[in-house]
């Protein structure tokens, strides 16, 4: 058997990388520290905490189609944090750039001590900042599926 080690990196299709760009570099660069690889017209690279983030433009024909989770493919995706602070000035950085939140920081249940916030690019795109501490399910998965919440 195969052990994955984590994502290396993932990258996203938005409208305009000019447009989407202040968004992702207050994120990615001033916020979580990420360093740049790739900084032009059609791409914008971010890399750190052995994570990568790229965006791209979409295509011309598909530049007015709008994001949907509901669709097939990207539903949202999600940085794990160090702390619950992590997560707190992260909600305070993105708040203060004007970033939409769907939710403030908050304890979920997915995880014993769970602790998250969810917001959206300028295109809509849920990005959820999550800290779990110690393995959060990392452990209990090794008996099995979890029950569905």
């Amino acid at each position: 058997m195969i052990s994955a080690n984590g994502i290396a990196h993932i990258q996203l299709t938005v409208r305009d990388v000019t447009n989407s760009r202040p968004f992702y570099h207050r994120l990615l660069h001033e916020t979580l520290g990420m360093g740049i690889q790739y900084d032009h017209s059609e791409v914008f690279y971010c890399i750190g905490g052995r994570t990568g983030v790229l965006i791209r433009s979409a295509a011309p024909e598909h530049r007015d189609t709008p994001f949907d989770q509901q669709r097939i493919g990207l539903h949202h995706f999600c940085l794990r944090l160090r702390s619950r602070e992590d997560v707190d000035a992260l909600h305070a950085s993105m708040r203060d750039f004007g970033a939409t939140f769907v939710r403030p920081p908050e304890e979920g249940a997915w995880a014993p001590g769970y602790y998250s916030t969810l917001f959206e690019d300028p295109d809509g795109i849920r990005i959820e900042a999550v800290f779990i501490p110690g393995s959060g399910n990392l452990d209990r998965i090794k008996d099995g599926p979890l029950a569905p919440i």
